[in-house]
């Protein structure tokens, strides 16, 4: 039966399979205990982004409890999650909660699952490419790669990075640490990882 033939008010039912498996994933890869969250809310209540959330904290963490990791891995919150860790801080048994969120994005990366917010994962690929080369963040380059990436610019934008230049508190050309070859390392380390 087609979408015009289905009968009117009647909501098609979702099946739900949760994986067994991906609580214990998730508790082996971010080194941290989820199954001790007792939903005390207290991640929630003290997060500073949840008006731009989906899925709240806590209910992230129920989720992964529950085996639910295609909703979790496809959700808006485990990117718009700062990692300011204020929920971790909050948190009564000591849920590394910002920490799980990363794991979370790096897990959906692993399954090609396409973020459900382009700009930000564009945005943690070209900061840790900036880092990557010159050692520290160079915020216009990074900027002006990010902005024609998503190509989102606007002028309020372009009048603040002028002001910032003008006032001395933004530099034309980088300048990199004089350690690449440690920088190398590093990065070829974190990707064995």
């Amino acid at each position: 039966m087609n979408e015009a033939e289905k009968p009117a008010g009647r909501q098609v039912e979702r099946v739900i399979t949760p994986d067994p498996e991906f609580g214990r994933e998730v508790e082996e890869k971010s080194r941290t205990r989820v199954s001790a969250c007792f939903q005390c809310l207290k991640c929630t209540g003290g997060c500073p982004v949840t008006f731009a959330m989906d899925i709240m904290p806590n209910q992230v963490i129920r989720m992964i409890q529950l085996g639910l990791k295609d909703d979790v891995l496809k959700s808006s919150t485990i990117w718009v999650c700062a990692s300011c860790e204020t929920c971790t801080t909050r948190c009564p048994n000591d849920i590394d909660i910002a920490h799980v969120m990363d794991t979370l994005r790096q897990a959906a990366l692993a399954e090609k699952i396409p973020p459900a917010e382009k700009e930000i994962a564009a945005f943690h690929r070209i900061f840790l490419l900036t880092i990557q080369v010159l050692g520290r963040l160079y915020e216009p380059g990074m900027l002006g790669v990010l902005k024609a990436w998503t190509r989102v610019l606007n002028r309020g934008e372009i009048k603040l990075g002028w002001n910032m230049f003008r006032k001395g508190k933004m530099r034309i050309f980088p300048r990199g640490v004089g350690a690449e070859r440690d920088l190398r390392a590093i990065f070829a380390k974190a990707k064995k990882k």
